[in-house]
Parts: structure tokens; C-alpha cells; sequence
């Protein structure tokens, strides 16, 4: 018979290495107290490692180093963020980066986030989370989490930033499911994007066309 610390376990590695993960995302197996036992207990036998306080990881490791990596920035902060029930979107340079519109790393993670009333900042080994209280007209209205993410990027680049290569880069990095849905989303967004997704949701024909 499969004990908590078994069923936890198995979610843990069906998450897969780098997931990020909370107590609470652990309740529909176990009660809180059982929850938190069972998390200390897979730590002490490292198989999971503390991130924070009620923060948990499963560590990527790296096959050449023999060393776990840092975790992923962006799954820390959705871990957060479902244990707070915030909305969130990378926000500014962090944005830019993360669909390669930049090769920067900025030395703080930013995000916008639906849901607090003051700027909450977390540190995590050497990289800081900084998550500023926004409105939701800052996520592009409605818009999907993919094109909010798209919509931060370019308002971070400015309209004078755009360029060719932003727009092929863009291209190659979202499907064409998801550069349609942008199209419809960016209708909400500062005036000067809409144009800007026009060209993005063009296809290669359509550019040769006209």
C-alpha cells in the first residue's frame, strides 16, 4: 500500500526536474500537517531541496559538474505566485529576455502581479524576484499569458526599438496559433503594438505579397 510520502514523491518526479513547488500544491494528497512532515522528510533524505520557507524544488543536475543547478527563475515565481493566487507577467527587461529579444539577464527578475497592493520582493540564492502591484489593464486586458508576456517585452523595447530582427525573432519563437492569438490580444494593448502584431502574425507569403 502507497504511503503520503510515496504519492507526494511520484508527483514530485511527474513534475520533473526544475519544478518548483508549495505545500499547497500538495492538498489534494494529504492534509497541510501531513503535507509539510512529508516535504521535511524528502528533505532530509535529500530528494527535494528548500528553496525559501514553504519553497521547494526538484534540482536539475548537472551531468558534467555533478552538481544540482540553480533553479529556473521563472518556475520559482509561478510557484509563487499559484501559492498566493496571484496573476503574474515578466515584466520589463526580464520579459525581453526570456523570449530572446535580449541576451541580457537582468540582476532582478520582474513581475507584474494582479492580486497585491505593494511591491513584494523574495530572494532566492544569488537572483531577487521583485513582483509590482499592477492593474489588470497592465496585462494587455484579457489577453493570454503567452501574449501578455509579448506585449511587456515590446513596451519595455519602446516603438522606436522595434526591428526587423525583433519581428523575425518574435516569428520564430511563437507558433502560429500563438501569434494569431496575439494579434487578437494586442486590439487592448498600447496603440502602437497592434501594427507591430499585424507584421508578426503575417505570413512569410503574405510578406513576399506585400
Amino acid at each position: 500500500m502507497k504511503t503520503v510520502t510515496d504519492n507526494i514523491m511520484r508527483r514530485v518526479k511527474d513534475l520533473g526536474e526544475g519544478a518548483v513547488f508549495t505545500p499547497k500544491d500538495f492538498l489534494d494528497v494529504a492534509e497541510r500537517g501531513m503535507v509539510d512532515v512529508t516535504l521535511k522528510k524528502l528533505l532530509d533524505r535529500g530528494r527535494v531541496r528548500r528553496l525559501a520557507r514553504g519553497l521547494y524544488d526538484l534540482p536539475k543536475q548537472s551531468a558534467l559538474l555533478q552538481t544540482q543547478l540553480s533553479p529556473d527563475v521563472d518556475a520559482v515565481a509561478q510557484a509563487i505566485a499559484r501559492r498566493f493566487r496571484w496573476r503574474i507577467v515578466p515584466s520589463g527587461a526580464h520579459a525581453a529576455n526570456l523570449l530572446g529579444l535580449s541576451t541580457q539577464v537582468p540582476a532582478k527578475a520582474v513581475y507584474l502581479a494582479d492580486g497585491i497592493d505593494r511591491t513584494k520582493t523574495f530572494t532566492i540564492g544569488s537572483r531577487t524576484l521583485v513582483f509590482k502591484a499592477s492593474r489588470p489593464r497592465d496585462f494587455g486586458g484579457n489577453a493570454n499569458p503567452i501574449s501578455a508576456v509579448v506585449i511587456q517585452a515590446l513596451r519595455h523595447l519602446g516603438k522606436e526599438g522595434i526591428n526587423q530582427e525583433t519581428i523575425a525573432k518574435l516569428r520564430a519563437r511563437l507558433p502560429e496559433k500563438a501569434r494569431q492569438q496575439f494579434l487578437r490580444d494586442a486590439r487592448y494593448a498600447s496603440d502602437w503594438i497592434y501594427p507591430v502584431a499585424k507584421t508578426i502574425a503575417r505570413s512569410k507569403s503574405e510578406d513576399r505579397h506585400g
